[in-house]
């Protein structure tokens, strides 16, 4: 559900503007109209900040993998000096790095000269000889330039030889083929200079690794600034009256906090107004749902929020979901890991606790649907227990009544997607679109029982009474779905909604994805099981690879069945729920100003 709010109208002296909005920051309930957002020089600075303060957040999260193998150096610094230290020791790792790449570069085109002094080719100059520096393959060589030239070969590597021509100063020199560029420091020196940078690199990385340390103090500040920034909004979006003497804000607070909000602003100098928030004044959403409905909000914020006078599908969505993701998960062991890998992170990740028992639920759920058909781990429950009475045996689902009954899941959420809101128009006095989705619920389950019956030789419906039913259910659907003052025009319009049974034959068969993903889950947990079966065969390590290959094969099986059961039935949840639920969306979340600590 949608937690009622309470609007706000603030009147208070500009001159005492900060010191409310501080003041209104430590409370931390109230939600600053932000809809006049000033883009100016201090905030562009103070968001270029704060993704500076997420960029090496980010970098220095990875120094454990970057850094394995240095040893962290402790580095104490003011707060106000934290940031801009940490991005020069990264730019100087960067230089180094740069640096030693073109060194590493430089070293592979100083081996093949060889080893030489620049002392001796500067003294080369000193008797009037310059040397010229060229390189050839060897098939290219002429050993005739040997006789030619007062030539040396200085290397032969990689079928090129490397070889010098001096030749006096000031005299014309020419030869067939161009020069070579020649190193300017011999192989050694190079890497003499390799081994100091990659000294000071070390050093640096160990200074950066220290900084690992300062994770927490660095969020604490970001988390600061998104305060500042924030003040800085609320402020901006006030108006100026009286020659700016005066400002005047905007704000929304949970109704439930009406007493803390009214003892503060009572105590203040601000005058202020406070009725209820109406849907015109577009107030904030904050949802406020059991413990149950809650650990599934993370799922519908994938979405868009309820609009603030809509109705929170949320609680309505939840036990579906949970149990459409045991449908397509289609295994009771997988479900089984799910269940324990949640009370391991609820016990190890305590920050995750909400995350952990949503995993729980989703495991209770593997467990609940896949007993349908008796699936553990690719196995059915009759084969594993040979011994279990025939009539249990005879309870379990075929493939083909797995198909049947997610399809009647299907239908059923469809029904109830639309009697909801049904209900929910018929509490706001809506009556056309309240009686149209009734309408529509009529003639859906009068196909669906008379489809039933006739694949089961069977009447599940009087004939006569479902007619009534689908009678009713068209003329309802006819008369209500077009709305329009003038009554005889309204069967017209009405009658080219029927088409919209089109839509709804194609939402129920989209469920149709909840037996394909469960059944190709245990079609492959089988094939892995087969595999490993026959894996121990092999003479002395077959069983030990048919345990490791059952381990490795289970869970990558389960990895990728639980992302189809996580994906599919969000869709189906967005899709076909949500559309004949008739969600609009489009709220905006409850964004109180941050505390500034």
């Amino acid at each position: 559900m949608i937690a009622k709010m309470t609007k706000y109208s603030f009147i208070v002296l500009s001159r005492e503007l900060d010191e409310f909005l501080l003041k209104l920051q430590n409370l931390g309930m109230v939600d600053i109209t932000r809809s006049k957002r000033e883009i100016d020089s201090t905030s562009k600075e103070m968001v270029a900040m704060i993704q500076r303060y997420k960029t090496i957040i980010g970098r220095l999260k990875k120094i454990s993998r970057e850094f394995a193998d240095i040893t962290p150096v402790p580095t104490e610094i003011a707060d106000e000096n934290l940031l801009t230290a940490i991005e020069a020791a990264y730019a100087h790792k960067d230089d180094m790095n740069v640096k030693l790449h073109q060194l590493r570069r430089d070293l592979q085109d100083a081996l093949v000269w060889g080893e030489f002094s620049t002392e001796d080719i500067a003294r080369l100059d000193s008797i009037r000889f310059t040397p010229h520096f060229f390189s050839v393959s060897e098939k290219k060589f002429k050993e005739q330039w040997k006789e030619d030239y007062p030539l040396e070969i200085l290397s032969a590597i990689g079928g090129r030889i490397y070889f010098t021509i001096l030749h006096p100063v000031g005299e014309e020199f020419k030869f067939d083929i161009p020069e070579a560029k020649f190193p300017e420091a011999p192989a050694s020196a190079i890497e003499a200079e390799i081994k100091a940078t990659e000294k000071e690199s070390d050093e640096v990385a160990g200074k950066i690794a220290g900084f690992g340390a300062h994770i927490e103090r660095l969020s604490a500040l970001k988390e600061e600034l998104f305060a500042k920034l924030d003040h800085y909004f609320a402020s901006s979006a006030s108006l100026k009256e009286g020659e700016d003497t005066i400002s005047v804000l905007e704000g929304f607070a949970p109704t439930s906090e009406t007493a803390k909000i009214s003892e503060f602003l009572d105590s203040s100098e601000a005058f202020y107004q406070s009725e209820e928030a109406r849907a015109e004044d577009n107030p904030p959403v904050k949802l406020k749902n059991n413990w149950f409905s809650r650990l599934f909000e993370p799922v519908g914020s994938l979405y868009v929020l309820p609009k603030y006078n809509e109705l929170d599908l949320t609680p309505y969505f939840a036990p579906f979901y949970m149990l459409f993701f045991g449908l397509c998960l289609g295994d009771m062991g997988y479900g089984l890991i799910l269940v324990l890998t949640g009370l391991l992170v609820i016990w190890k990740v305590p920050k995750m606790k909400g995350y952990g028992k949503l995993v729980i639920f989703l495991g209770i759920g593997s467990l609940i649907m896949p007993l349908l058909s008796g699936t553990f781990f690719g196995m059915k429950l009759s084969d594993i227990i040979p011994s279990m009475p025939d009539n249990i045996k005879g309870l379990f689902f075929s493939d083909m009544k797995m198909f049947w009954f997610a399809i009647l899941f299907g239908i059923f959420q469809i029904l109830f997607a639309k009697m909801l809101h049904a209900i929910d128009c018929l509490s706001r006095r809506q009556w056309d679109p309240a009686l149209t989705n009734i309408g529509w619920c009529m003639l859906i389950v009068w196909c669906t029982l008379t489809y039933a019956g006739s694949e089961m030789n069977t009447t599940l419906i009087h004939p006569t009474t479902g007619y009534i039913i689908a009678l009713a259910g068209v003329l309802l659907v006819i008369f209500c779905s077009k709305p329009s003052n003038k009554f005889y025009l309204r069967p017209l319009k009405g009658i080219i909604s029927l088409y919209d049974i089109t839509g709804i034959f194609g939402d129920i068969l989209s469920y149709i994805r909840l037996f394909g993903l469960g059944t190709t889950g245990g079609i492959l947990a089988l094939v892995i099981n087969s595999i490993s079966l026959q894996l121990s065969g092999i003479p002395y390590i077959g069983w030990g690879l048919t345990v490791i290959m059952l381990i490795v094969g289970h869970l990558a099986v389960m990895g990728l069945s639980c992302l189809g059961a996580f994906v599919h039935p969000v869709r189906l949840t967005f899709v076909e729920f949500y559309k004949n639920a008739d969600f609009q969306g489009g709220g905006r979340p409850f964004n109180p100003l941050k505390i500034n600590k």
